[in-house]
């Protein structure tokens, strides 16, 4: 068991690239993240293998569609023995409530998070999709009807973190990407922070990729976060 906030995204291609890197760090040091691309590459099959090796995996594939495909999905998730699994909290009350209560009824669920807005949106992007509504609105919204629907917690950007934590209280989860030791690049993401920042804003757990994957000792990278969180 991992005291440390930290989920390494395995943002490979292959499972020969994700598998690599897992077996140079330690479960007791991070938990992992197998995304969308992974996951259709490598299945199942990589998520029994990173198991072996003693990992908790977050099944990262935003679920979004009916009701009942929802819940089917996170059902499979569970079957599957991830540690966390997440939906689009713009699927709807619902297909939220039903995911939810079809994981109450495992013995060790997985922990089931919603996310609001995708942190690589813009103000200026998300206007786009949704004319005439502030971002952080439309977050603090979700997060709400996450929460009322009994699911464990939001994935949300760092900045939006402070908001959530007042509003939706101490035991709800917030699961931030968007984090970036100081000197790495932003990448992809727009509302990024450090890892320091991000914990102390209130974060649970921060999803960290390149800054660690492409590290050239991506342990030692890993070490020096966990160092700087108070988690090494």
């Amino acid at each position: 068991m991992t005291h440390s906030p930290v989920i390494v995204a395995l943002d490979y291609p292959t499972a020969e690239g994700a598998l690599d890197l897992a077996r140079r760090l330690d479960p007791a040091d991070c938990r992992l993240k197998v995304g969308k691309e992974l996951y259709t590459r490598a299945g199942p099959a990589l998520l029994a293998q990173l198991h072996t090796l003693g990992f908790d995996v977050f099944l990262d594939l935003k679920f979004h569609d009916i009701p009942n495909t929802v819940s089917r999905a996170v059902s499979v998730a569970a079957d599957l023995g991830v540690w966390m699994v997440n939906v689009h909290a713009s699927c709807g009350r619902r297909a939220m409530t039903q995911a939810a209560d079809t994981l109450a009824q495992f013995s060790a669920p997985p922990e089931l998070i919603a996310v609001t807005v995708l942190t690589s949106f813009s103000q200026a992007e998300f206007e786009e999709v949704h004319h005439g509504e502030r971002l952080e609105e439309r977050v603090s919204m979700l997060a709400a009807l996450t929460q009322d629907c009994g699911l464990d917690g939001v994935v949300c950007s760092p900045h939006e973190v402070p908001r959530l934590r007042a509003e939706r209280g101490l035991n709800f989860g917030l699961v931030t990407p968007g984090v970036r030791p100081v000197g790495s690049d932003a990448g992809d993401q727009t509302r990024i922070m450090t890892p320091e920042q991000a914990i102390a804003a209130g974060s649970s757990y921060l999803v960290i990729g390149r800054p660690i994957t492409q590290a050239s000792d991506p342990l030692q990278a890993l070490h020096q976060i966990n160092l700087t969180l108070g988690a090494d």
